[in-house]
């Protein structure tokens, strides 16, 4: 196991994809000091004391994005850390976006970042992006369209938009690259797709969150085309990030890019007794066109095989099931 004695910090470790790269890291014999915000809170920390070799190796440590110095004695004597906490909003039902999504986001990576600069430790930080922080620029997604990590999200254009998640992803990069460039820290961030997959939290308002709704009743589908990931991929593309001396940079997370709607028909044909949405909330507009996202350089971290889109979608129903949170 490659981590037995080194000691990392996973932040928001009671997230979706936080939660997996905990439990792997724990599989491989790193000490993992995981933050919560309130580490009495069973729903939040019952699935990850839980998890095999925590009792020996986990130790969880409350923390806040909007606290200076919060996460000091979390981070201190790490050799590196995993920065996955970050506000996950629906953007249609923030109020304030500024104090709700991009200032946790910002102001709350900065403040992670100067608990590991205090740290001398620390040999690498690991930053969970997203690929909203990539393709969102106004550009034409289109089937000829490439997208990799020479592409950046446009302040302006979310502004503009109202893409306030992916603002907030966007501002809190250019906030890290800057602090780490004049700091000398050695800073990879990891740009996931549309990440679905089993859960180890009791149950999820993340992007998994959207497959649940549609088939749990929904009338219509949304007008999206998404590049799919599996949560496990994107927990080693992490582990893997720190691991890999030669890694550096953006990396994008990404296998199949489809329609929702593909999605939704490959669930069927695996769940007969699935009753999926059939027309369009965009009724009156044509499906949006799929595009490419490379996984070049993400191969470079080792991830050759990306777990196939039908054991993706298969495990992430059975999850569903198992959790109580669907019965069919």
């Amino acid at each position: 196991m490659s981590g037995i004695g080194k000691v990392v910090c996973v932040t928001g470790a009671s997230g979706y994809i936080a939660s997996w790269l905990v439990k792997i890291l724990l599989q491989q014999g790193y000490t993992v000091n995981a933050t919560v915000r309130d580490p009495h809170d069973p729903e939040k920390t019952d699935n990850l004391v839980a998890l095999d070799g925590a009792k020996e190796r986990l130790h969880l440590l409350r923390a806040d994005l909007m606290e200076e110095g919060s996460f000091d004695s979390a981070i201190n004597r790490c050799d590196g850390v995993f920065h996955t906490a970050s506000p996950v909003l629906d953007s249609r039902f923030t109020i304030d976006p500024q104090a709700e999504i991009i200032d946790p986001a910002v102001k709350g990576t900065l403040n992670v970042l100067s608990s590991c600069a205090k740290s001398p430790s620390v040999k690498r930080v690991i930053i969970t992006s997203s690929i909203a922080s990539v393709f969102e620029n106004g550009t034409p997604l289109t089937p000829g369209v490439v997208v990799d990590e020479t592409w950046f999200s446009d302040i302006a254009f979310c502004e503009k938009n109202k893409r306030w998640y992916t603002l907030s992803k966007t501002l809190a990069e250019v906030a890290a690259r800057k602090f780490a460039k004049e700091s000398g820290m050695d800073l990879v961030t990891i740009h996931p797709g549309f990440v679905i997959g089993p859960l180890v939290q009791p149950s999820t308002k993340t992007t998994a969150k959207l497959i649940l709704d549609q088939i749990s009743g929904a009338q219509t589908f949304p007008n999206r085309v998404l590049p799919f990931v599996d949560v496990r991929d994107v927990a080693n593309a992490h582990i893997q990030a720190f691991e890999v001396a030669s890694a550096s940079g953006r990396y994008c997370v990404a296998g199949p890019v489809l329609h929702i709607l593909e999605s939704l028909k490959i669930l069927l044909h695996l769940y007969p007794s699935l009753t999926i949405p059939d027309k369009c909330e965009d009724d009156n507009e044509p499906l949006k066109p799929k595009f490419q996202v490379s996984n070049l350089k993400a191969k470079s971290l080792g991830i050759i095989n990306f777990v196939p889109l039908e054991v993706s979608l298969r495990d992430t129903v059975e999850s569903f099931r198992e959790k109580g949170l669907l019965n069919i």
